[in-house]
């Protein structure tokens, strides 16, 4: 690891306690990074490897949304349970199906507004053709923060007062960072980075950085977890390394989470990128592959029940309809599917229950209207890992 310093302190006093808080350097860290130690270039070599097979394996999937739209659901659900929200994929599902009677709605909002912030970042970068900028980072914010808890800290606004990580006061923090008045220099330092032209830096080195610099600078009054691992992943599509939005590391962070602070302050304190960055880049690999099973197995269980339901004979055709729209969306109720097939509600019903008795559906409410209706083994394999903390 080089000798370097990443920052320096100032001080300041609240309710007449002193504390310091700390202002980074900009990117990229001077010296220059050594990935000649701690094998690095073979652990990048075999993230970057584990990232093609994903980003193709989203190519042979025959829907790909299907895969998505669910996963992008679950990286919401980890990097929103990291900051003490109780929901589970199916409170979320539920949720966003108009059917969830007794769940947390603040803890399910947040969720939901995750996606929302995601996809609205993804469209700007593509169909907008805009920068990846601190312009794009406060609309996000903003749509992160809508509504529920988020509501009064400030959505879509850099924080104007001193915040702290850890302990009941910046005097007793774990990591106090800069105060109010040193953020635009800090941001707008962070945003050039973020503008360095495309093969300046290998880009998962460049979201590794930018990364512990948006955490370092904590910008907002909330929200700066969940935006800082949104960072991830909208780098590495903006760069071209993903077509689709497929990588998350929330899982990875959320089951080392002591290994993930402990690193970030390896960072601030003694310049310790390297370590940083070899426990992102195997992050990064054994996601991928993680990622790349996930999307095995559901292609897997899919050719199953398809199979299982071509075996019905005269039913198979409609049965075989109504099973593909809960191959899109898992948890439906018959109202929902109706507009989407040209078929009865009575000839729908059949269906499901048909579905029920082959054990690929089941119903989840236990009331007698209103019946919600799971494809359980699908919901199953996606939600490994996904348990609230």
């Amino acid at each position: 690891m080089a000798d370097r310093t990443t920052g320096h302190y100032v001080p300041g006093t609240l309710a007449g306690s002193r504390y310091q808080a700390f202002i980074p350097d900009p990117l990229p860290p001077h010296p220059p990074l050594d990935l000649s130690g701690g094998g690095l270039i073979a652990r990048k070599e075999r993230a970057d490897q584990a990232l093609g097979r994903l980003d193709g394996i989203t190519l042979m999937l025959p829907d790909p949304e299907l895969f998505l739209y669910q996963y992008v659901r679950k990286e919401a659900l980890l990097s929103s349970q990291i900051e003490g929200t109780q929901s589970s994929l199916s409170d979320l599902l539920l949720f966003e199906a108009d059917a969830a009677p007794g769940v947390p709605i603040d803890d399910v909002e947040e969720v939901s507004n995750y996606v929302a912030a995601l996809k609205h970042g993804l469209r700007r970068l593509r169909e907008d053709e805009f920068p990846l900028s601190l312009r794009l980072i406060r609309e996000m914010h903003a749509l992160l923060l809508r509504g529920g808890r988020g509501a009064n800290k400030q959505p879509g606004e850099f924080r104007t007062g001193q915040v702290w990580i850890g302990g009941p006061s910046p005097a007793l923090a774990h990591f106090v960072p800069p105060p109010p008045e040193a953020l635009p220099d800090a941001l707008a330092a962070l945003e050039r980075f973020l503008h360095e032209p495309a093969g300046s830096m290998p880009p998962l080195v460049k979201a590794a950085l930018a990364h512990v610099q948006f955490e370092t600078i904590h910008p907002f009054s909330d929200g700066n977890g969940r935006l800082g691992r949104l960072l991830i992943t909208l780098i590495l599509c903006s760069e071209g390394v993903l077509r689709e939005p497929s990588l998350y590391l929330s899982l990875y962070f959320k089951r080392r989470r002591a290994d993930y602070y402990d690193l970030l302050n390896g960072v601030r304190m003694c310049g310790d990128w390297e370590s940083w960055l070899g426990f992102f880049l195997d992050g990064v690999a054994d996601t991928a592959q993680q990622a790349v099973d996930t999307a095995q197995r559901l292609l897997a269980l899919l050719a199953r029940d398809r199979a299982r339901i071509a075996a019905l004979g005269k039913r198979a055709g409609n049965v075989g309809l109504v099973f593909e729209q809960f191959a899109r969306r898992v948890l439906l109720t018959v109202p929902q599917v109706a507009p989407h097939l040209a078929l009865s509600p009575p000839t729908i019903r059949a269906a499901v229950r048909a579905l029920e008795e082959l054990g690929i559906v089941n119903e989840v409410t236990g009331q007698q209207r209103h019946r919600v209706f799971a494809y359980q083994q699908y919901l199953d394999i996606l939600s490994e890992g996904a348990q609230p903390l």
